[in-house]
């Protein structure tokens, strides 16, 4: 079985083009519901360059399906096995003012666009900057 990666190295992740945040914005959850983007800000602003943007976004899938703790190695082997978006499709990226930042070992940070850190992340010679999805079309 084929195992896709949704893993970057030495990247960082600028907002969308058209990400109406003009600084990193907390995503709220709906009524008792954590959202996508909740569950993954909480994720790394918690532990920053603790986990890949595999770990998040199966751990997203996992939490929004419910799934227990001895069904994740078969359901994350299954997920991986098809394509998935990366965090350049991610609401924190297009919607909540959030630049990603993936280190040499793929481990992944948030900066908000707000911070020098950010300006410095998005000019850094040694790293690819790639700009997150757009939401709308041009």
């Amino acid at each position: 079985m084929k195992v896709h990666t949704t893993n970057y190295e030495n990247t960082f992740i600028e907002v969308a083009e058209d990400c109406p945040a003009i600084s990193g914005e907390v995503p709220k959850q709906k009524g008792d519901a954590k959202t996508v983007a909740s569950i993954a800000f909480e994720m790394i602003s918690q532990n920053p360059y603790k986990y890949t943007s595999d770990d998040v976004l199966f751990q997203v899938f996992a939490d929004k399906n419910d799934l227990t703790k001895s069904e994740y190695e078969d359901a994350r082997k299954k997920f991986f096995s098809k394509g998935q978006a990366c965090l350049r499709a991610s609401p924190l990226t297009k919607r909540y003012g959030w630049g990603i930042h993936n280190n040499e070992k793929g481990k992944i940070a948030l900066f908000g666009r707000e911070t020098k850190e950010y300006e410095e992340l998005s000019k850094d010679q040694n790293l690819k900057v790639v700009k997150a999805m757009r939401t709308s079309r041009k």
